[in-house]
């Protein structure tokens, strides 16, 4: 199994923690197959209501086990902590964003633009899903940190409020 395989199932899994963690959901079972052989079955719970348990993600696979079968749930946790910058706006998962609505359509927001808490800023597409993103809290567009299209991580500023 590739080193770009076992990313991505791992950034799999901690999208659907954070979606866990998010929705307050108790426990979200996934199961896929993309060929011969090659399977991800992953499911997490949650066992007390304030703490994100992910249970290891089990590939099936014919070659050796994954050496990182299951991500430990401190690193997770520290990936949660707030932007250094208290303006920014974190990605709430991993992704690629998109600053429009669709393609050649004017950007939701752009600098110096005053948004209101729960206005769309921008969409992240992840597992084939378009998230609208709202402002978190009222205030101006001080900085736009991400491109059209580019990939981000759980945690990642998105664009800086003030």
């Amino acid at each position: 199994m590739n080193n770009d395989k076992t990313d991505a199932d791992i950034a799999f899994v901690r999208a659907l923690a954070q979606i866990l963690n998010e929705n307050n959901l108790g426990e979200i079972e996934v199961e896929r197959e993309f060929g011969e052989d090659d399977e991800l079955k992953v499911r997490l719970s949650r066992s007390a209501p304030a703490a994100v348990q992910p249970a290891a993600p089990s590939p099936i696979v014919s070659a050796p086990p994954l050496a990182v079968s299951a991500p430990p749930s401190a690193p997770f946790e520290a990936e949660a902590a707030p932007a250094v910058d208290a303006a920014a706006v974190p990605s709430p998962m991993v992704g690629t964003v998109y600053l429009a609505p669709e393609p050649n359509a004017d950007n939701f927001v752009k600098v110096g633009d005053t948004v209101t808490q729960g206005q769309t800023i921008l969409i992240v597409e992840a597992m084939k899903t378009m998230n609208q993103i709202p402002a978190p809290r009222s205030g101006t567009i001080t900085s736009i940190l991400v491109e059209d299209g580019e990939p981000v991580e759980f945690g990642s500023p998105l664009m800086l409020i003030s």
